[in-house]
């Protein structure tokens, strides 16, 4: 339906929006972050490791159709592919930028552990357990490593990560979290696989369906094959 899905004019705002974010807490980018499409199309025989691991851009509502309350600009700097140990790196780093009142979805990963860091701002966020069927456990407290302190709460009890603060979300623990102000949250990970490794309890499309009513300001990581003609 092209009344909800995303607008390209609103991803281009967003990243404006994001880079900004960025330039206020002195985050420095690779320099492809901020390459035009003809710079693109000239490196394209020296950039496979950065399409191949999906380096770069992404902004998505998750498929929900909110990205005002659900959705975040996100940048991967770092990355490898599961199975392949000589392509990229054997770890993963990310930046999710998070303007008032937007949070992502409530889900896990049954490989990838990651620390969640707030960069800048205030980030909250919210843990369950999960069940043996893979579905959420709303009941049983949680434990999980904040910073290397180990810490115990409430099934979704929401609690801060303030900035320099850390969460360590091991595989098959949900997680949600968010910003009530603008936030920069950082991730740190083993390799990150967005196409198999995300489980979701509520109803996500990972990438988002685009209406292109302008140009783009760049490619996102999932698209340099659409944009990047060989």
């Amino acid at each position: 339906n092209q009344e909800i899905n995303m607008k390209r004019s609103k991803i281009n705002g967003s990243l404006k929006n994001a880079m900004k974010q960025l330039e206020a807490i002195s985050f420095k980018l690779p320099v492809f972050a901020a390459w035009t499409f003809a710079e693109w199309q000239a490196r394209r025989d020296s950039t496979g490791v950065i399409r191949e691991t999906m380096l770069g851009w992404d902004v998505t509502d998750f498929g929900m159709h909110d990205f005002d309350s659900i959705g975040a600009v996100l940048f991967t700097i770092r990355n490898g592919i599961v199975g392949k140990p000589g392509i990229g790196t054997p770890y993963a780093e990310k930046l999710i930028c998070l303007t008032g009142g937007q949070r992502l979805p409530l889900h896990y990963h049954a490989v990838k552990t990651e620390d969640i860091i707030t960069r800048g701002g205030l980030v909250w966020m919210e843990l369950y357990n999960a069940k043996q069927d893979g579905g959420v456990d709303y009941e049983t407290p949680v434990q999980v490593y904040c910073d290397g302190i180990l810490r115990t709460f409430n099934a979704g009890e929401r609690f801060e990560v303030v900035s320099g603060g850390s969460v360590t979300l091991r595989p098959r623990l949900y997680h949600r979290f968010g910003a009530e102000g603008d936030a920069v949250a950082g991730e740190v990970s083993s390799v990150n696989d967005d196409r198999t490794d995300n489980y979701w309890a509520e109803a996500v499309r990972r990438f988002a369906d685009i209406i292109e009513d302008e140009a783009p300001l760049c490619p996102l990581c999932n698209e340099y094959e659409k944009w990047l003609a060989p």
